[in-house]
């Protein structure tokens, strides 16, 4: 239902009619955390094998270490069973130990391996300063990482920047980096009259000018920025900040409006799903913030279900990443560097006082999802790629 989970669930659904598809995956650790679904079931033509492990709290770190570890270990173990020769396996990046052990799993077993990358390491960690670039752990996860692009007969890209980024890791065959993008649910999330959202009307925000972050507050989010154009509009009564989700970074920004008394900024927890569309289209414009140096390490899903709700974007981001790629291509909103609130709260201004520009902005977007970035286009990409493998 969410995250990596939701999209690899699609994939394997979309492929399930014209392959044999299997899944081995664990038992729910997120929203339905306690919930034991069935161990194997056939779910919409997909053969499923949910493996045992921890569900600790995802939370607390040392929970969240023994559930990867578990969760790894156990889907190894069942993929030496369940894997054939010839096959092809897909193996997501996180958990981060998953791909290593399966890459060897598909060796021992003579299949053919295609990686989907979601997260790059060690540079995630470098960009956010975790670690040092030239430490001992960066430099044993970047050989390692180098082993495992070696090993891939296919690896999956979810956006042009991150391709460029991995093919500096490859000493050949560029060619075995494909881009499959992640996509925007276009038939649960569409365009609906601002002045129908439920939301809106709960919250008491129908007569201001809205700009909602909606999705993960994580460590890789600017939410600093967002924070601070909102302190710079405090007293400009028109202008509203919505930010919705959870994340690491969601306690220092619920702990910065308190401290800076900051009514024009409202922070809600993540909506069901049942509830996106209503929530994705309370707003005039919608705000994915990056920090600096995210070029190539994150590439947010959350673009494209704010697409498909024909919301205008404003983006704070680093030139060259995907997301500022969709927004300039399709001249849907703003691109505005990391670290410049002042440009937001231009930016803002600016939008609110062109109603028409946002309207057909919101118009662009919506057609971008429709025309490009679709289950069903995505899908297709999958089967080109696997048509690829089984002709080698």
């Amino acid at each position: 239902m969410t995250s990596t989970g939701y999209f690899v669930t699609v994939i394997a659904e979309g492929l399930a009619p014209v392959y044999d598809v299997s899944a081995l995956c664990g038992q729910p650790s997120y929203w339905a955390r306690g919930v034991r679904a069935l161990g194997r079931e056939t779910h919409n033509g997909v053969n499923v094998q949910r493996c045992w492990a921890t569900t600790l709290d995802k939370n607390k770190l040392l929970s969240k270490i023994i559930n990867l570890i578990t969760i790894s270990s156990s889907i190894f173990w069942m993929s030496l069973f369940r894997i054939r020769q010839g096959d092809i396996v897909i193996a997501v990046t996180n958990p981060p130990l998953l791909p290593y052990l399966t890459a060897i799993a598909c060796r021992l077993k003579g299949a053919r391996f295609a990686l989907l990358v979601h997260d790059v390491y060690p540079e995630i960690f470098t960009r956010l300063g975790i670690l040092k670039a030239q430490s001992v752990p960066v430099r044993l996860m970047d050989r390692a990482s180098r082993w495992l692009y070696s090993e891939s007969n296919r690896i999956i890209v979810i956006g042009r920047d991150m391709r460029n980024l991995i093919i500096d890791k490859l000493a050949s065959r560029h060619d075995r980096v494909v881009i499959a993008t992640n996509w925007g649910d276009t038939e649960a999330i569409f365009p609906q009259p601002r002045s129908e959202s439920r939301l809106l009307d709960t919250l008491k925000l129908s007569e201001h000018f809205v700009a909602q972050f909606c999705g993960n507050i994580g460590r890789t989010h600017g939410i600093e920025d967002l924070v601070n154009a909102a302190e710079a509009l405090a007293s400009d009564s028109s202008f509203h900040f919505l930010l919705m989700g959870w994340g690491a970074k969601k306690r220092w920004a619920i702990d910065q409006k308190q401290a800076r008394r900051l009514e024009n900024l409202t922070i809600l927890d993540p909506l069901p799903r049942e509830e996106l569309c209503d929530g994705l289209n309370a707003c005039d414009i919608a705000i994915i913030s990056f920090s600096s140096g995210m070029s190539g390490i994150s590439v947010p899903s959350r673009m494209y279900n704010v697409l498909a709700a024909g919301r205008p974007l404003l983006a704070v981001c680093d030139f060259d990443s995907e997301l500022a790629a969709v927004v300039r291509e399709e001249e849907i909103g703003w691109v505005i560097p990391p670290g410049r609130p002042d440009l937001i709260v231009e930016a803002l201004h600016e939008a609110k006082a062109d109603p028409d520009r946002l309207r057909v902005m919101g118009e662009r977007a919506r057609k971008a999802a429709e025309t490009k970035y679709t289950s069903s286009h995505i899908i297709e990409v999958y089967k080109s790629l696997l048509e690829g493998l089984e002709a080698e």
